[in-house]
């Protein structure tokens, strides 16, 4: 039976994935309206003090996943990195784990760790062929998103994106992303390759509105490390003030108290 959550997927009439990295921003962004969550894996770097990119372990990430899916009843997706291995059985395990913990779907990159290196192309479309078996296996619908990274590292040009993610959709890919797309043209060439819904990250296009996306065909804005990076960088400009220049008055333009208290109380019922 097709789940709420793939039901959102529709091209033309995109929602917007709000990347939580706590309970309290998983019931933050729920109250306020989203949707759907998904987790972040910078983000959860980020609350670990690690840096980004191959750092998590997938028990950690199934432990942190976990935490979100409690947080509240919206569909959450894990933001699964290149799905903890590099073998094509590795990805089965992993889909069947994360659909244990409850989550309504993952993304899988096309890239390999330590280091950034991306896959060959008969492999990476072979681990997403088995990753899409193993959901298909499972007692509950479940959304596979196939990412084709190389493009966000430089690793390979937009031609063999969208040839990737034309060979995901063959594999059994449900939905697809190109990262670090740069402009309306290039997202809608993108949306247009493929006939499965397509997931556009809505860094380097924060210039674009929810309307544009949909003209271009989006199905998905995923806000990935965005927020995270705005709370970040309202933390750091604070702290930079107190610290630097002992100065406090950025603090006192602060949401009321009552506001946020009401807000984490309402996401939790949601």
């Amino acid at each position: 039976m097709p789940h709420p959550f793939r039901d959102l997927h529709v091209p033309g009439r995109p929602f917007i994935l709000a990347n939580a990295w706590d309970k309290g921003t998983a019931r933050l962004f729920a109250a306020l309206g989203a949707q759907a969550l998904a987790t972040s894996s910078g983000a959860h770097a980020f609350s670990l003090g690690r840096s980004d990119l191959g750092t998590i372990t997938r028990d950690e990430a199934l432990a942190h996943a976990q935490t979100i899916v409690s947080a509240t009843s919206l569909p959450v997706s894990g933001d699964f990195e290149n799905g903890f291995g590099d073998a094509p059985d590795a990805l089965e395990e992993t889909v069947r784990l994360s659909a244990e913990i409850g989550l309504a779907g993952i993304s899988i990159e096309d890239i390999s760790f330590p280091g950034v290196q991306h896959y060959t192309f008969d492999l990476a479309v072979e681990r997403i062929k088995a990753a899409s078996a193993a959901a298909r296996a499972l007692p509950n619908d479940f959304v596979l998103v196939a990412r084709a990274d190389g493009f966000m590292h430089g690793l390979y040009d937009l031609d063999e994106s969208i040839r990737r993610i034309q060979a995901f959709e063959k594999a059994g890919a449900d939905c697809v992303y190109v990262p670090y797309l740069q402009d309306l043209e290039t997202v809608t060439r993108v949306c247009r390759s493929v006939s499965i819904p397509v997931n556009v990250g809505i860094s380097t296009v924060e210039h674009l509105s929810l309307k544009d996306f949909a003209t271009a065909g989006a199905a998905r804005i995923s806000l990935g490390m965005a927020m995270a990076t705005a709370a970040y960088t309202a933390l750091h400009q604070l702290s930079s003030n107190m610290f630097g220049e002992g100065d406090f008055a950025q603090l006192g333009e602060s949401l009321p108290y009552e506001i946020l208290d009401d807000c984490i109380a309402k996401g939790r019922a949601m």
